[in-house]
């Protein structure tokens, strides 16, 4: 593998006076050494340079290991004598305000980054004691990205036109579902941001707060300090709100909360980790949700993933048997001879032939036969056929017409998507 700017940057320090035998230092000196500082910024420029979404620092045995998350992919870009590993654990937690005497239970913090004069990141801090030492990952979050439209997401037009109803709507709960990083955060934004007027007042509890959009009262919820979503949920509901946004359904008293606020003149936005839109259903029901509670709530829901993108400058056409195309599950319409497929190749620009990504979305709306439905506690399977039947798009079927578009390819959707 080519050796990164980061692999070279940690070969170029001088660690012998790291790697000595043990010597009894301050906190402090340890803290502010300068090789670890240096080593940290050039990794964290690394990683925003490249368009990286987490940073991952892994103690080993005998060396430290540093990976960063691409395009959703993670990729080794350094290794660094296994010395450092405390030292580089503690100048993180100095710099985000976690306790640096705590090894032995998980952290989380967060701190505001400055890349160049104007250009500035959120950080999201994660530590985790292991085997051999502190595994720190830090979440890359840009600002700016609460202004994306959702077309620029990938919503396809029908799917916007479903949300722009549901939106418009003053009641009701939208939930958003998919898995840790699939961009459900930046989809309620991209709501909000359209809900986002003067006359109304809108209230969200996060963990933490991953984007500032001016005009939204944005409370961060703090478990240690009892600041918990239902804690913050019950407290929205005496400050005379329109529009609510909980984070994430984590239990039973969240979720009758925000159906409860949904039912009662208040458009409920929320996240909840399941694989499907059919399964948020049943989801609900296992938590031990009242299925009347959620068919009269829930109005409309959307899951996702997020699939690469293939680079622009550099995609080739891909010419594949329709035979083996077929096998794979490939709708008919993109098997015929002339339909234009494309695979990654790579180039100067791009990272092995994707740079990006873009999201596949599966839009139910909630209708009369889905609360029959709910009603009457029916299986994801009977949920899953009576959204075919009213047209809604399987998350494969979604990633088929982003093949068809050129954004990506066969492979990829096949990869990120299940039948």
């Amino acid at each position: 593998m080519e050796l990164s700017q980061a692999d070279a940057f940690a070969r170029n320090f001088n660690w012998g006076r790291m790697s000595a035998e043990p010597v009894r230092q301050t906190v402090r000196s340890e803290v502010d050494d300068a090789p670890v500082v240096r080593f940290l910024q050039g990794l964290l420029h690394e990683a925003v340079q490249r368009g990286a979404s987490d940073l991952h620092l892994e103690p080993l045995e005998h060396q430290l290991r540093v990976r960063m998350r691409i395009d959703g992919e993670l990729h080794e870009v350094a290794q660094a004598p296994g010395v450092i590993k405390d030292k580089l654990a503690s100048r993180i937690k100095v710099i985000s305000a976690l306790d640096i005497a705590e090894k032995r239970l998980p952290q989380d913090g967060r701190m505001r980054w400055t890349v160049k004069p104007g250009h500035e990141v959120d950080l999201r801090i994660s530590t985790l004691p292991t085997l051999f030492g502190e595994k720190v990952v830090i979440r890359i979050l840009e600002g700016t990205h609460s202004h994306v439209s959702l077309q620029a997401l990938g919503y396809e037009d029908d799917d916007i036109a479903l949300l722009t109803q549901a939106i418009a709507r003053p009641y009701g709960m939208i939930l958003v579902t998919g898995p840790t990083g699939s961009g459900k955060t930046l989809s309620l934004y991209s709501l909000l941001h359209l809900l986002n007027q003067p006359g109304v007042n809108i209230a969200t509890a996060e963990d933490p707060s991953e984007i500032v959009m001016p005009g939204v009262n944005q409370v961060n919820v703090n478990d240690k300090t009892g600041l918990t979503f239902a804690t913050a949920l019950r407290a929205f509901l005496r400050q005379d709100p329109d529009i609510i946004m909980v984070g994430e359904v984590r239990d039973l008293e969240t979720a009758e909360i925000a159906l409860k606020a949904a039912q009662t003149g208040h458009l409920v936005l929320s996240t909840l980790h399941t694989n499907d839109a059919p399964a948020t259903l049943t989801r609900l029901r296992h938590m031990g949700v009242a299925p009347f509670n959620t068919a009269s709530s829930v109005m409309l829901i959307t899951a996702q993933r997020l699939a690469r993108r293939l680079c622009t400058l550099c995609k080739a056409p891909e010419t594949l048997p329709a035979s083996s195309l077929r096998a794979a599950g490939v709708p008919e319409h993109l098997c015929q001879a002339g339909v234009a497929l494309y695979r990654p190749v790579g180039c100067a620009a791009c990272h092995c032939g994707f740079k990006g990504r873009v999201g596949l979305f599966q839009v139910m709306p909630v209708n009369e036969a889905q609360q029959h439905l709910i009603i009457k506690q029916a299986s994801d399977l009977d949920i899953a056929a009576q959204a075919r039947r009213d047209g809604v798009r399987t998350l494969r079927e979604a990633g088929w017409c982003k093949v068809q578009q050129g954004l990506t390819s066969v492979a990829e959707v096949l990869a990120v998507t299940k039948a």
